[in-house]
């Protein structure tokens, strides 16, 4: 079962704590989220883009009872290091979520629940870290993700006024340096600016697209439907495929000629991309560990954490794709999310799912949804007019 680590302790965490982005705005979190929880039974933690906690806060208790699964200052809490965990998912996904109890990948702590969401740089874009709220099932009551996601927004527009305010003092002493010494020579100084974020994990992006997107250490390229389908398969097949396996779910009766020249394709790409992720041949094998989205999907089905996965799903697996591999690949993983839905899904999550294009037309997960709402739901009467409309398109079909 993977635990946590201790990434960086001592003089390197305070090291790097005082030069890190989200030093400066400390004490907005501390007054918004880390004040309140002392008394509140929850614990407030601020970690890197890679998943290192650097501020872990709040009930004194719940401190100590944390420390005994590693959730510390210095502590590597990534998806890579922990599996499924608030933190570590958030900054996987870039946006808010939260994971309550058996979501956990890790059995050790499904005792305890926590929401996270990310900071993105305010000009950039580029994510800065996570801000997480820890504890029992307060942790993810229906108010805390927005309360997350208040406290990032207030602190993100903080460090925005922050630069703003130390762009205009530097001008305003370059201004005076050229007023006392018109003449002078300038020296402009070049900084290294801010670090490129980092990818901590190798990923591929199947859901809800055609091209899929490749994320190998911080770098991402967009592939071609077919070498899309390539990677795919080669993903989920982590000990190799033999040509005539990947010829045969990739194209049925193709020749493993064609195989061949689609590989050289996909490597020159690939080579020019990161030589590293390069397949090999017999078999056909990426020696690099590479997670697509819809593996993750399926893990998390696998142990019950169907909300997760939910928030995961962007649509099927390269949706127009004819080979036969990929088709069912898509096939199992739509399938099996719709039936962890069916059976263990909250209302909430129904509806979330009924959102999607592929459930546009399902009846059946609109009338689940509909044993579960409340019998004063102000929702409820949206999902019985759907329910109309769906059943009355149905029957006009049905009579044409």
């Amino acid at each position: 079962m993977p635990q946590a680590t201790l990434a960086l302790d001592g003089d390197a965490l305070e090291e790097y704590r005082r030069g890190h982005p989200l030093a400066s705005i400390m004490p907005v979190i501390h007054k918004l989220l880390v004040q309140p929880s002392y008394e509140s039974g929850l614990l407030v933690a601020v970690g890197d883009e890679l998943g290192r906690l650097l501020w872990v806060d709040g009930d004194a208790a719940l401190r100590r009872r944390a420390e005994s699964m590693m959730f510390v200052p210095g502590a590597d809490w990534s998806e890579a290091t922990v599996g499924t965990s608030a933190p570590g998912t958030a900054l996987a996904l870039g946006r808010g979520i939260q994971i309550a109890g058996a979501e956990h990948f890790n059995r050790t702590i499904h005792a305890w629940s926590c929401t996270a969401v990310p900071f993105h740089d305010p000009d950039t874009g580029a994510v800065l870290g996570v801000l997480d709220i820890t504890g029992t099932e307060m942790a993810v009551a229906p108010h805390t993700l927005s309360l997350v996601e208040a406290t990032v927004a207030a602190a993100q527009a903080q460090l925005r006024v922050e630069r703003l305010q130390l762009a205009a003092a530097k001008r305003d002493r370059l201004a005076r340096r050229r007023m006392l010494a018109p003449v002078a020579k300038r020296k402009t100084a070049h900084g290294s600016g801010n670090p490129v974020t980092s990818l901590y994990r190798n990923s591929l992006q199947l859901l809800g697209r055609d091209h899929a997107l490749l994320s190998i250490e911080g770098r991402t390229v967009t592939l071609s439907p077919r070498h899309s389908e390539m990677l795919a398969l080669l993903s989920i097949h982590p000990d190799g495929l033999t040509a005539e396996e990947l010829c045969s779910l990739l194209f049925g009766e193709v020749s493993a000629v064609t195989l061949r020249a689609e590989m050289v394709r996909l490597r020159k790409i690939l080579q020019q991309f990161n030589p590293a992720v390069v397949p090999e041949s017999r078999p056909y094998r990426l020696t690099m560990d590479v997670l697509p989205d819809a593996g993750q999907v399926l893990s998390c089905l696998q142990r019950g954490a169907h909300r997760v996965a939910l928030e995961i799903y962007r649509g099927p697996v390269l949706p127009h794709s004819e080979a036969p591999g990929v088709v069912e690949l898509r096939d199992r993983v739509s399938t099996l999310l719709r039936e962890a839905l069916l059976t263990d899904g909250s209302a909430e999550a129904l509806l979330q799912y009924a959102e999607l294009p592929e459930a546009s037309d399902d009846l059946g997960v609109r009338r689940a949804a509909l044993k579960l709402l409340a019998p004063r739901s102000p929702k409820r009467a949206a999902v019985v007019a759907d329910m109309e409309r769906l059943e009355s398109e149905l029957g006009t079909r049905q009579r044409n």
